[in-house]
């Protein structure tokens, strides 16, 4: 058995938190109804993660990924909107499973809601599979009698999503590819190629093209100092990564991305996209404006505007409207705090912010199209170019001593 620390509710409502021993964490959500509590968070001990049979493993991927979601949210909805007990549609799901995984996972849920929890509470044990902002939705559909509607309309905000996301890698793959093995054919010429070429002509004492002497020191510097400078761009990786877990650094840099001719463009159109979907979402699944902000805030993957977002929330504190509260921001596009007056003044915030996020994620896929259409030739053409300035290195010495000898 292992020490599970828990957070709960008491008969009170009060919140408890402690430890209690058992044997996997469906057990000790178990122990805890015994005790009437109701469980909100349990974690596995320290430095472990457990299974539900209680087998210990080093780490767990996602059960549900993007597609995955989508689909079974979708699912979820159906079933609900036909009318389906929650309890009845979680069981045939999990009979429906696409694998082990996912029908364990839905029958603990389906374990829950029947011992009487929410599906949002149920859901929250396992924040891995069901974010903030899917949780908000939830709740607030179960608390607002449409479950149904909700869930159909998070699936769609979830499919919307997933095909921006789809788009934008789709958009970046082709370049990423010919960037890739640009680089690594350029490296295997000038590491391997081009010195075993240049042996033949050293030998002849003759002076050596311009051209040719520049690549074999370029060859030279790659051979000797090559696989240092790999280390160093991975060192220098890691060590980036652990420096954006400093708040101000990460906040720097994030501000600095956003000021990049075009890239700066698509991650703010992103961002804001992202931020006007899942305000829109919250706003019409019924959930409070100040904590629908919050949550929406969250879902910005930049700092800097993020903490611009949070600086909108405290204007929305002090009683200002929405879109004023968005036009202080002028982190965030324009058109956002405009369909935001346009639904206070109509009573319709949810539906145009919803045509906001619409136009702005059209708006960052056509970038991201013209972008790749620019980068493909561009890319092609000076990959050519080094490549043939690689040949050349290597021709014009062959082509001097066919002129020698004649």
């Amino acid at each position: 058995m292992a020490a599970y620390r828990y957070k709960a509710l008491d008969a009170t409502g009060r919140l408890v938190h402690g430890n209690v021993e058992a044997v996997s964490e469906r057990a000790a959500r178990h122990e805890l109804r015994q005790q009437a509590l109701i469980p909100l968070k349990i974690d596995p001990p320290q430095g472990q993660r457990t299974t539900s049979e209680g087998d210990v493993v080093l780490w767990r991927s996602r059960v549900f990924n993007h597609t995955a979601l989508v689909i079974w949210t979708q699912q979820l909805a159906s079933l609900v909107a036909a009318g389906l007990p929650l309890e009845r549609a979680l069981s045939a799901l999990g009979e429906q499973a696409d694998n082990a995984k996912q029908g364990e996972l839905i029958e603990q849920l389906r374990a829950e809601v029947n011992a009487g929890a929410p599906l949002a509470q149920a859901m929250a044990m396992y924040t891995r599979e069901f974010n903030e902002r899917y949780l908000a939705v939830i709740a607030s559909g179960e608390q607002s009698g449409r479950l149904a509607q909700v869930l159909q309309q998070l699936a769609r905000d979830l499919q919307t999503q997933h095909h921006m996301r789809a788009k934008l890698w789709s958009a970046s793959l082709y370049p990423a590819i010919v960037t890739g093995m640009a680089v690594l054919m350029v490296i295997f010429l000038l590491a391997y190629v081009v010195p075993q070429v240049a042996q033949v002509f050293t030998s002849t004492q003759r002076s050596l093209p311009g051209l040719t002497v520049a690549m074999l020191t370029l060859s030279h510097g790659v051979q000797r100092f090559g696989t240092g400078a790999l280390l160093a761009v991975l060192i220098g990786g890691i060590v980036l990564q652990l420096a954006r877990r400093h708040p101000p650094f990460r906040l720097r840099m994030d501000a600095a991305w956003l000021r990049l001719p075009v890239l700066g463009r698509l991650i703010l159109g992103y961002n804001a996209a992202r931020f006007a979907s899942t305000l829109a979402l919250l706003v019409g699944a019924g959930v409070p404006m100040l904590k629908a902000l919050h949550t929406a805030s969250r879902t910005l993957s930049n700092a800097a505007l993020r903490q611009h977002a949070m600086r909108s929330i405290e204007w929305v504190r002090e009683g200002a409207p929405l879109a004023t509260a968005l036009s202080q921001n002028n982190a965030l596009p324009g058109l956002l705090p405009m369909f935001a007056r346009l639904g206070e003044q109509t009573g319709q915030l949810p539906h145009m912010l919803q045509h906001a996020a619409d136009h702005l994620s059209q708006d960052v896929q056509r970038r991201a199209m013209q972008l790749a259409t620019v980068l493909e030739p561009l890319l092609i053409v000076t990959m050519g170019g080094v490549v043939m300035l690689i040949v050349l290195a290597v021709m014009l010495p062959i082509i001097q001593l066919n002129q020698f000898v004649r």
